[in-house]
């Protein structure tokens, strides 16, 4: 996939709070080479932390941040596409986020899903009524974002969503 943009401001809050908060209130105070690197690690950790809540798991899974430019790195080997570009989003829509350089493989490689940047005034209805011509179709594109989706009127400007092909 290489490298994929996603709104910084939006998304899930994972570095405000423990460890990471913790890194980065460090960083901020002295910012140092080392607290840096510990600050970057503690916002890796998180997203980690983050995908394995979200019960996505690939071998050999690793991610790294790079604060300076908002950049997450991951890399690992997905049993499928759809679990890799899930883990893909699950890096990209946190807060803090800009990029993620995806360089995970695939055991079972197929055609990648269109991705989606949520704007106001969106929902999932009005999202597949312009990737699908039917509102009603919206049931495909809820299904290709869980678990990070919990209800299909659960979506906010700046997410990015798998807009999977239709069936």
């Amino acid at each position: 996939m290489g490298l994929l943009a996603f709104m910084k401001e939006a998304g899930e809050k994972l570095f405000g709070k423990g460890t990471a908060q913790a890194a980065q209130q460090a960083a901020q105070a002295d910012p140092a080479p080392d607290k840096i690197e510990a600050a970057n690690v503690a916002a890796a950790q998180a997203i980690e932390a983050y995908i394995a809540q979200m019960q996505l798991n690939a071998a050999g899974l690793a991610v790294a941040f790079d604060g300076s430019t908002g950049t997450v790195t991951v890399m690992g080997l997905a049993p499928d596409q759809e679990t890799r570009e899930k883990i893909v989003l699950c890096c990209g829509n946190v807060s803090g986020v800009s990029h993620v350089d995806d360089q995970m493989t695939v055991d079972t490689p197929l055609d990648e899903s269109q991705y989606y940047m949520v704007v106001k005034g969106d929902t999932l209805t009005k999202v597949a009524r312009e990737f699908y011509g039917n509102a009603n179709a919206y049931m495909p594109i809820f299904e290709a974002n869980r678990p990070m989706l919990s209800h299909p009127d659960k979506i906010y400007p700046g997410q990015m969503l798998r807009i999977p092909k239709r069936a």
